[in-house]
């Protein structure tokens, strides 16, 4: 099963994509791949898997080569058998092929997590990724962070650097560090409390200044809307509020 897992990894097969094409969900795959054999999968699923990597029998598997035409050939014949969902169509649009399977494989795997209603803790961790990726552009930090995690969970080369090498590689080494600290148990809640002070009245600041901005903005939204004789931003008058708005903040930082 070491040598399957091995094939699937370098044909780029996710346990979502693997889950979808056996018509199983993914915790099942988990269950199938820690058995010693693929002998012992049920007899339908075992053929099906067979018949997507070209071999006749599980002894077969150890044999397979990874070439650039062998996975051309798995990949033709797992696109053929996995047709795309009509739900997704709009959602694909635009995209090439490999952007496509990725966002495939993304959609489904986080559709498996929040399906659950009981499952609190999956709507959260969901509901915090969606916040993580709405703040990507704020901070090049989290990116380097996504590139940590990837290695550290063994799918990228840890010298792969895809960001800014040097600050890549210096917040990897801070990273690590912090996690050695966290595991190795030399610290306590006591001992960084001052710290996480720290932490929580910089995002209680973070928090005041946006506050402070949205009413900001607010204030010449009305101030602007009261000045052109309207009550609200509408399809036709948006154009010239946004102007008056600009002209309003023109006049502040003027005066």
């Amino acid at each position: 099963m070491e040598k399957l897992n091995e094939i699937l990894h370098e044909l780029g097969i996710s346990k979502v994509k693997l889950a979808k094409f056996l018509g199983v969900s993914r915790q099942m795959i988990y269950n199938y791949l820690e058995l010693d054999s693929i002998n012992k999968w049920p007899k339908d699923k075992k053929v099906l898997l067979l018949n997507l990597l070209g071999v006749k029998s599980a002894e077969e598997i150890n044999k397979i080569k990874i070439t650039t035409d062998y996975i051309y050939d798995v990949d033709n014949r797992l696109n053929s058998l996995c047709k795309e969902d009509n739900n997704y169509i709009d959602l694909f649009e635009g995209l090439g092929k490999k952007q496509k399977i990725l966002l495939q494989d993304i959609v489904e795997l986080l559709k498996e997590r929040i399906e659950d209603e009981s499952n609190v803790e999956g709507y959260y961790i969901l509901l915090y990724l969606y916040h993580y990726l709405q703040s990507l552009d704020n901070s090049k930090e989290l990116k380097y962070i996504l590139g940590y995690v990837s290695k550290a969970a063994g799918f990228t080369k840890p010298n792969e650097f895809v960001f800014d090498e040097e600050q890549q590689f210096i917040f990897e080494a801070i990273l690590f560090s912090a996690f050695s600290l966290y595991h190795g148990g030399g610290t306590s809640k006591t001992k960084i409390a001052a710290s996480h002070e720290r932490f929580v009245a910089q995002i209680e600041h973070k928090i005041e200044e946006k506050m402070s901005r949205t009413m900001e903005l607010n204030a010449v939204r009305l101030q602007a809307l009261k000045e052109l004789g309207y009550t609200e931003i509408s399809e036709a008058n948006a154009t010239e509020v946004f102007e008056k708005i600009a002209e309003i903040q023109s006049r502040k930082v003027a005066s």
